[in-house]
């Protein structure tokens, strides 16, 4: 039944495509063509135009042995993100393009594929009008918020534990997106029909993913789509809401994560739900969302009696966090979040919960920042033997963009 929704729901925005709608504004992994933002190049008879951007994430963080023996026990010193964005038009900006190519190792996903994954985005745009358009390629699925909010708008040093644990991340497939208003209410539709496979896969079973995403902006657009950038640095004059919730069902999936994740010894089908709203009035800024995994027999087992067992992180979390801008470009935040496993994965993987606090100062809007973030975790095992390890991370990363 919920697949059948899914299904109908992204046909509903394809039925859309016969006819012309008032304009509205747009966002998420559509590709930037405004040549006011990088560096931008144009044809002579600009029938086609390149946008070419860059980020980088330095880091180091320090970990404690426990939360009262503040001993450092691992020092993480490293690039967290090094990317390269290409963004074009041609044709009279109906069909645009999107690349986005990954250069440190943390981003391309090594340790699960075992190999350099340097492409994350590849997708080409048909814009048939500012209200709709439908994507093509290797790109973001329309999945939960803090996931879609690009890892350059963050106002912590990284997304929660709970987008770790349950993101949906990235897929080859169909995508569509429909944007439009009830007076001075907006509602946005988004569907996606893809492998299930994740970035960069190889041929695999007849198993494909179903996804889609309601998003209502009850008070009118944020400034500048504001509601897919964290933190309020414009200091929104009147207060804006954005309440958004939606499903993906992965058929025959071969990770643990679904699209991410080790590689499982058996097929399962994959449910993610996932809930989110954010606020924002005046410098404060207040975001919380709630995600759900389910899967039938989640365990999974090899033949060989030595290998471990790999299973599908089923469970469910929650993260909220608040923060205030002062118009000193300075930025303070706290957040809290956790995530809890299902009683058939409970032997297996631990309770989690972190406390963060974050101070951030921007130079350049969410291009050019420093921040830093103190981390309070604590992982307890539902089986007492297992023990449980609760320590202090700091963090600090220099951001610097184009």
């Amino acid at each position: 039944m919920i697949r059948k929704f899914s299904i109908l729901l992204i046909g509903l925005v394809l039925l859309l495509f016969s006819k012309q709608l008032i304009a509205q504004t747009e966002v998420d992994e559509r590709a930037t063509i405004r040549f006011d933002q990088g560096i931008g190049f144009h044809a002579p008879d600009s029938t086609f135009g390149m946008n070419l951007r860059f980020r980088m994430q330095n880091r180091v963080g320090l970990s404690t042995y426990s939360e009262s023996d503040l001993g450092i026990e691992e020092i993480d010193a490293r690039i967290r993100r090094l990317r390269l964005r290409l963004d074009g038009y041609t044709n009279n900006h109906k069909i645009t393009y999107y690349l986005q190519l990954s250069f440190s190792r943390s981003d391309q996903d090594w340790d699960n594929s075992k190999v350099p994954n340097v492409i994350r985005d590849a997708m080409v745009y048909y814009n048939y009008s500012s209200n709709l358009y439908l994507g093509f390629g290797q790109g973001k699925l329309p999945g939960n918020r803090q996931r879609i909010i690009s890892s350059g708008e963050q106002q912590f040093t990284d997304r929660s534990i709970v987008n770790n644990a349950f993101n949906i991340d990235r897929d080859f497939g169909l995508m569509a997106y429909y944007t439009n208003n009830l007076g001075t209410v907006v509602y946005n539709f988004k569907g996606a029909i893809s492998s299930g496979e994740g970035r960069n896969a190889l041929a695999s079973d007849n198993g494909l993913a179903y996804t889609g995403r309601v998003e209502v902006l009850p008070l009118g657009n944020f400034t500048g789509n504001g509601d897919f950038s964290e933190g309020d640095q414009v200091h929104e004059p009147k207060p804006k809401l954005s309440l958004a919730g939606g499903y993906s069902f992965n058929h025959k999936a071969q990770r643990a994560s679904g699209q991410r994740g080790s590689f499982l010894y058996e097929a399962r089908d994959i449910e993610t739900w996932y809930l989110d709203a954010i606020f924002k009035y005046m410098g404060w800024s207040v975001y919380t969302e709630y995600m759900n995994r389910f899967a039938n027999d989640p365990i999974t087992l090899s033949e060989s009696i030595d290998e471990k067992p790999i299973y599908v992180y089923s469970g469910y979390g929650f993260v909220t966090q608040i923060s205030y801008y002062f118009k000193n470009k300075l930025e303070i935040g706290a957040r809290y979040s956790f995530i809890d496993p299902s009683k058939t994965i409970a032997a297996l993987e631990a309770r989690n919960n972190e406390y963060s606090l974050g101070l951030t100062k921007y130079l350049y809007k969410h291009k050019v920042k420093v921040q830093t973030n103190l981390i309070y975790q604590q992982k307890g095992n539902l089986q007492p033997e297992m023990g449980s390890k609760d320590r202090w991370i700091f963090q600090f990363q220099v951001e610097l963009g184009i």
